[in-house]
């Protein structure tokens, strides 16, 4: 595994993903070191570097020891995959140093760097509106003080590093809302990062002129009798040259008139972002009929909340798209969408949000304020949202609307038993005449005709699953030539390969090494089902951890459950697993 899904946050309390997965970056120092790696862009931190990074100039008798165990552990996070002898590909030696050379934009501050960059271009091309926009959103990838709570004298200097940038920024940001005329909106948010930071005369002179602009002059000039009282007391100095021009202007009468506030009329946006149906939908019309009813708003206190699970390739997805298009007219204020595989819960409640028409600026830090925030935008509208690949209920908490007018539909491959009010349906492996229909519609109904027994193993080949047959079928149909006996036999020749396309590629993924060891072993057992004592001896693990693991798969809809203690697996799951390493 590389480093392509890895992302990392050091913009409050530290934290990694590896693509929607949470990573446990261990413990404080071990965050330290992370720190100093990730900080540095991909340059090469030497040992003793990283020494003076995490423990300053009084280490520890072990720290060389302690510094190589906290880089293994480090490893063992980014690579849990990585053969124990294998080269890491990702945390690279680099003489007696370390280097984490990660490309793109996978560190927050580094993205914060880039639309804080945007913004500038924005404000010299005269854009206000669109450079206050991004700086906004820049700023609230903020979530508390960066790297709470990591030690060492390196995350002191990058902690006052990043803390005097946001609040430079925040001056910038708030200059751009008053000269957009947003005194009104901006003067809470600026009176309590004013208060924050008492000594920044910039910051005061801001609040001054966001209280004028308001019509509180004896509010504008206390602010400059209380900063200079405490520029005074704390330093000994008087305010600066700009701060007391603001102040006589203010006395003399000479400041311009008082900005009238600008009435914007606005209209609700209306976000239509479902994916584009699948042109060749085929069958499954009962179970749209049923889920079309199921979301359509009844009138009651209840929202709708219904959820398809699957296996790997089963066609959740394309049914989820299918019906949100059959139902979108029952929703007038849009349709909200996510893959979760690709979007933490925190990063898509905010692109709801701004979809929903809320300003970067608007947006806080935290996901809890998020959610709180989408609730309220959705209180008085009808909104669809449809939520792909999700892999437990926790990660739709934050998304859900609070209100019976708005509807939910989720797809994932574990069923969501534990979300309150969720209806399930569990998504089966279609039948050989609908999967049939499916190669057909794609192939061309003239070939199939023609050579109807070859059609007929192709799909069996590729155990009826929906996303393995289009994806073998749009190979076919791109080779019009080549008869269907021949992709038949090649079939035939390796099983492994119908079971190795997309979908099944994307099930392996979210396995770890243990439960990929457990699925490879379970499905080469020849018997149709195992008790439990067997799954045992076959894993060689105790009964409990068995029991944990086969349950694992299970949820993973990769082995089934015919009776309580009882575990066997598909055709076309022993051929994927046969592929495995």
């Amino acid at each position: 595994m590389g480093a392509s899904g890895l992302r990392f946050a050091v913009l409050g309390t530290m934290r990694g993903w590896n693509h929607h997965r949470s990573l446990d970056i261990g413990p404080p120092k071990r965050q330290a070191v992370l720190a100093a790696l990730l900080l540095r862009g991909g340059r090469v931190a030497t040992a003793s570097e990283l020494v003076d990074a995490v423990w300053g100039e009084r280490p520890p008798a072990r720290a060389l020891t302690s510094l190589r165990t906290y880089v293994g552990g480090l490893r063992a996070t980014l690579e849990p995959n990585r053969p124990s002898r294998a080269p890491s590909k990702v945390l690279l030696s680099v003489g007696d140093g370390y280097s984490l050379p990660l490309s793109g934009n996978v560190l927050d501050a580094d993205l914060a760097e880039a639309k804080f960059a945007s913004a500038e271009r924005a404000r010299r091309s005269g854009d206000l509106a669109t450079a206050r926009d991004l700086l906004g959103s820049g700023l609230a990838l903020w979530s508390g003080d960066p790297l709470a709570g990591v030690p060492g004298p390196y995350a002191a200097r990058q902690r006052a590093r990043l803390a005097e940038r946001r609040i430079a920024l925040l001056e910038t940001r708030f200059q751009l809302d008053l000269d957009l005329g947003r005194h009104a909106k901006v003067l809470p948010e600026l009176r309590a990062i004013s208060l924050e930071q008492p000594l920044r005369e910039g910051l005061r002179g801001q609040l001054m002129t966001a209280l004028y602009r308001c019509g509180r002059l004896a509010e504008a000039l206390a602010v400059y009798g209380d900063t200079r009282g405490t520029l005074l007391r704390e330093l000994g100095v008087e305010p600066g040259p700009e701060l007391v021009a603001l102040h006589r202007r203010f006395l003399a009468g000479q400041f311009p008139a008082r900005a009238a506030a600008r009435e914007v009329v606005v209209r609700r946006p209306r976000p239509a972002q479902l994916p584009a149906p699948l042109p060749d939908f085929t069958g499954r019309a009962g179970i749209a009929a049923q889920l079309a009813e199921r979301l359509s708003p009844s009138g009651g206190t209840a929202m709708p909340i219904t959820a398809i699970s699957g296996m790997a390739g089963v066609g959740k997805t394309a049914l989820a798209v299918h019906v949100a298009h059959r139902v979108r007219d029952e929703f007038p204020d849009g349709q909200l969408h996510a893959d979760l595989r690709e979007t933490a819960p925190s990063e898509a409640v905010r692109r709801f949000l701004l979809a929903l028409g809320r300003s970067a600026a608007e947006i806080p830090a935290t996901v809890e304020q998020r959610s709180a925030l989408l609730r309220t935008t959705l209180a008085a509208r009808r909104v669809l949202v449809v939520l792909d690949n999700v892999s437990d209920a926790e990660q739709v908490r934050p998304l859900l609307p609070g209100t019976a007018g708005c509807a939910v539909l989720i797809a994932g491959r574990v069923p969501l038993s534990t979300l309150p009010g969720a209806t399930t349906c569990r998504l089966e492996v279609p039948g050989p005449a609908e999967s049939l229909a499916l190669f057909s519609r794609i192939v061309g109904r003239e070939r199939v005709a023609a050579e109807p027994e070859a059609a007929v193993a192709v799909v069996a080949a590729c155990g009826h699953l929906p996303l393995t047959v289009r994806e073998v079928a749009e190979r076919v149909a791109g080779r019009p030539s080549r008869p269907l006996a021949s992709a038949a036999a090649c079939l035939d020749k390796d099983p492994g390969l119908a079971a190795s396309f997309a979908g099944f590629r994307l099930g392996f993924e979210q396995l770890s090494a243990e439960q990929a060891r457990a699925l490879r072993l379970l499905a080469s057992a020849t018997a149709a089902d195992l008790p439990l004592s067997a799954v045992a001896r076959i894993l060689l693990r105790p009964e409990e951890i068995a029991e944990e693991l086969a349950e694992s798969l299970v949820d993973l809809q990769l082995l089934t459950s015919p009776a309580p203690g009882r575990y066997g697996c598909q055709d076309v799951v022993r051929r994927f697993a046969a592929e495995l390493p």
